[in-house]
């Protein structure tokens, strides 16, 4: 039986304020097309669909157009919520889906509950877990703890026992929505630590023959038989080396797992670019950045004057500005007291100016409006001591 999973498609987000609905308008397209053209028997989004609980009506429709043109195709669908998606509102009108061949598993309580296949081979069974809250879901699934390996563990024992009431080489696949150990993570996932501790072992799947996993944004291989998808776009500038793509599973007779990845479509490359802005403007390899999404770190001791706007005249769709300046010169590594005895208010003032634009000093304006200021404040104390 062949597979195609996917995942966090974060419909609705934004990239540093540029909206991506036309790319991930793009993506759908290209899933779709994948689904017919390499004859997929089933998709399988683990979850994340949406960015955030409410999405926008955009994603909504987006979303909605993506699902009837899957049923429109006969491939059954499953999906699960993530920890970006409201469960309750994306389970809504569930029952009548199935009908259709989308089915979505958003409750906990239907996780034992699999979405039964079959091909040539026999029945596969499909476990979607949703993403588990632990505090939320303890008791209702019985763990001992309200962490995220007690939940999942819980979730994956009743997994386990279904599966040993299914016929004899039933094969199986579970959908999760986890921070497993061993994943390589990146700037743009939340944060789900419980405790300070965030991630599951991968022991936690065994029993199942391949576990389509959701959350990290970076396509990945845990074991042959666990994988991330990763997401279908870049989120953030520590996605720019990226490859993103899904996975087609195969998966044979004897439940054993042959994966190929299928690159997705690249609205615009990330690019991350550092050093003083003159250089920046000026160097020739720089170029090949120049119709991509930028992030610039200017490394010069001083703040240029309007930085965005003067690079923004070379890389049109710089979107991010960072300030990191080169160490400026070194000071004496005397006492605070030390440094401060013998020196005046206005000097005092003046060097914390020096400090923290990294060496610049103060010029003859700026130290008038310094001078003004201890002048303004030696003023009130003095009013404030003859009123005492």
């Amino acid at each position: 039986m062949r597979f195609l999973h996917t995942s966090d498609w974060h419909l609705g987000r934004s990239f540093h304020r540029v909206s991506l609905l036309t790319a991930q308008r793009a993506f759908l397209d290209h899933l779709v097309e994948t689904v017919r053209d390499r004859e997929i028997d089933a998709v399988l989004v683990a979850g994340d669909i949406y960015d955030r609980a409410v999405p926008p009506l955009s994603a909504v429709e987006l979303f909605d157009d993506a699902l009837h043109r899957l049923a429109a195709l006969g491939v059954p669908t499953v999906m699960i919520s993530g920890n970006h998606d409201s469960a309750r509102r994306l389970g809504v009108g569930a029952g009548l889906m199935q009908h259709a061949g989308i089915h979505l598993r958003t409750d906990p309580a239907d996780c034992a509950t699999p979405v039964l296949l079959a091909d040539a081979h026999g029945p596969v069974a499909l476990y979607g877990l949703p993403y588990l809250e632990p505090a939320l879901v303890r008791d209702a699934l019985g763990a001992g703890r309200a962490d995220h390996t007690e939940v999942l563990g819980a979730a994956m024992d009743r997994v386990r026992a279904d599966l040993a009431e299914r016929p004899e080489g039933t094969r199986s696949v579970v959908l999760a929505h986890a921070f497993v150990t061993g994943g390589a993570v990146s700037d743009s996932e939340r944060d789900i630590t419980v405790g300070g501790v965030d991630s599951v072992p991968a022991a936690v799947f065994d029993g199942v023959d391949y576990a389509a996993l959701g959350h990290l944004h970076g396509c990945q291989t845990l074991t042959e038989r666990i994988r991330y998808s990763g997401s279908p776009l870049a989120y953030s500038f520590s996605e720019t080396d990226h490859r993103k793509s899904s996975w087609i599973v195969d998966l044979d007779a004897a439940g054993a797992v042959h994966a190929e990845r299928v690159d997705c479509p690249v609205p615009r490359p990330l690019a991350r670019i550092r050093g003083p802005l003159e250089e920046l403007l000026d160097d020739p390899s720089l170029e090949r950045h120049e119709a991509a999404w930028v992030e610039a770190t200017l490394t010069d001791t001083a703040r240029p004057q309007e930085p965005m706007a003067r690079l923004g005249k070379r890389f049109a769709h710089l979107v991010s500005l960072v300030f990191d300046p080169d160490e400026g010169p070194t000071r004496s590594l005397a006492s605070y007291a030390q440094r401060l005895r013998g020196r005046s208010d206005q000097e005092i003032a003046e060097d914390f100016v020096e400090h923290v634009r990294s060496g610049r000093a103060a010029d003859a304006d700026e130290r008038a409006e310094l001078r003004s200021a201890i002048d303004d404040v030696r003023v009130d104390d003095t009013v404030q001591e003859v009123a005492r």
